[in-house]
């Protein structure tokens, strides 16, 4: 192997991401760019919670945290379904729970001076 094949350190089949995964991925972070959102994603991201267990939890207005959830929704993080009169939220999938982890868990590193690691 030469040392200009792998020039960059990246995976060799490890391709490129789309045009349309970056523009998914930056509206995906856009949206955990707020505060309120990002603390709503943290508490689904350990399951299923109606609009008035997630305003309390987080201490926001229910009509807001209702605004942040429909975001949420339309950008593909959280999922919903219906139980009787109440809808549940919930974080969309594995990848969706993960990236809220990651994300906290660095910060945690961050704020805390916790040395870092691979």
């Amino acid at each position: 192997m030469y040392a200009r094949d792998n020039v960059s350190g990246a995976n060799p089949s490890q391709e490129q991401p789309t045009t349309a995964q970056v523009n998914a991925a930056v509206d995906a972070f856009r949206m955990l760019s707020d505060a309120t959102r990002l603390k709503l994603m943290w508490l689904l991201s350990s399951g299923e919670s109606d609009v008035n267990s997630l305003a309390e939890a987080i201490g926001v207005a229910r009509p807001s945290v209702s605004q942040h959830l429909a975001k949420l929704r339309l950008t593909g993080l959280v999922d919903t379904r219906r139980d009787g009169r109440r809808v549940l939220y919930r974080a969309r999938d594995s990848h969706v729970r993960a990236l809220i982890a990651e994300a906290l868990f660095h910060a945690g590193h961050e704020v805390s001076g916790l040395p870092r690691h691979d």
